[in-house]
């Protein structure tokens, strides 16, 4: 088995220098194939306030200079146990959405084809449905959590069915979303009425808000989201709003009082094993960003994404010497685990065997 090529050395040449890849890994054409494949969706014609999100591909690599081969968090070397490598962005027609919708879906349903993963850097939210669309074809119907500031369940934005605050509706009435299996985390801030969270529950997305994860902390979190994804393939999808404006202000519909980064890449690493099948980080606008903390933040919570893949093994269910994690039920209550709705407070049991160790036990 060949080795994987790994990122440029940087003992050799500085990392300011030299082609922005992500982490300054190989481009997919230099090695051929890939187990997972970064890849950039330069999109955001679906975004309802603040523009510009259509940067935050090349924004991310930039900031992902700085990032190195070893995760301690996890004892992993994400880029020497799989080949990981830049796939470059997907070039789509930013004048018309439901062309990009298609554009993404076919590009993404090639790129998997020999079984390589992808962790996309969006781009607005919209890019998800399409996304799901193309894992559907591969796992059937797969579990979501959902890690953003808003719902995105609503049905429409000025007549337009495909926006960035629609993808997760769609998904479900297209069926590529496994509705056991759904749950939003960080979600905060003023909607336009309580029929928004009922239109959400009748979907079948669980909530933890913002709050909660403050409340509850980390590792309640993360015991109540592995209850509810069982071994289900997993898709993993990042709004960078999800963190509050103070670690991500280069976003464009920022919510106060959101988690912090350390809360999300804590949550991140808590999965360790799940069955993660694909991935994206999405909404990062650097026209508003300072001194790139929203992209250095997305460069990371990448990085992490591009771990667990790691940790999941080809097929994921787990590679030599990292096992899937167990102890949890396959699934919870559909209706658990948001404050927003009446006894959906209950704690989780705590089940520390499924755990990652805590900062302090590192």
């Amino acid at each position: 088995m060949t080795e994987p090529r790994g990122p440029v050395d940087s003992s050799r040449v500085p990392r300011f220098a030299g082609p922005a890849t992500f982490a300054r890994l190989p481009r997919l054409d230099e090695v051929g194939r890939a187990d997972v494949a970064v890849v950039g969706v330069p999109f955001d014609s679906g975004v309802s306030y603040r523009p510009g999100a259509r940067f935050g591909p090349t924004a991310v690599r930039e900031a992902s200079r700085l990032l190195r081969p070893y995760h301690p968090g996890l004892d992993l070397s994400p880029f020497a146990v799989q080949q990981v490598a830049d796939a470059g962005d997907i070039a789509v027609n930013p004048f018309d959405i439901d062309e990009a919708v298609e554009t993404v879906e076919d590009a993404a349903t090639r790129l998997q084809a020999d079984g390589t993963r992808l962790v996309t850097i969006g781009g607005d939210h919209t890019v998800a449905l399409p996304l799901l669309r193309s894992l559907a074809k591969r796992h059937g119907p797969v579990a979501v959590l959902h890690f953003d500031a808003h719902l995105d369940t609503w049905d429409t934005y000025f007549g337009a069915e495909y926006t960035h605050g629609t993808p997760f509706r769609r998904a479900v009435e297209e069926g590529v979303v496994d509705t056991e299996a759904l749950c939003h985390v960080g979600t905060r801030g003023p909607l336009y009425g309580r029929r928004d969270l009922e239109e959400d529950r009748r979907l079948g997305f669980g909530i933890l808000t913002s709050a909660d994860v403050m409340r509850r902390g980390v590792d309640e979190v993360v015991d109540v989201l592995r209850q509810r994804i069982g071994g289900r393939p997993l898709y993993v999808s990042i709004d960078i709003d999800v963190l509050d404006p103070a670690h991500a202000p280069g976003t464009g519909t920022p919510e106060a009082g959101g988690l912090t980064s350390r809360e999300l890449l804590e949550i991140l690493r808590g999965l360790a094993g799940a069955n993660l099948v694909g991935a994206d980080v999405v909404e990062v606008a650097p026209a508003y960003d300072h001194a790139e903390i929203t992209s250095v933040a997305a460069s990371h919570v990448a990085y992490d994404l591009v771990s667990l893949l790691a940790l999941s093994g080809p097929s994921g269910g787990g590679r030599p010497g990292h096992p899937q994690q167990s102890g949890h039920p396959q699934q919870s209550d559909p209706q658990q685990s948001a404050r927003e709705q009446p006894g959906r407070d209950q704690p989780a049991p705590q089940q520390q065997a499924a755990r990652q160790p805590s900062e302090e036990q590192r």
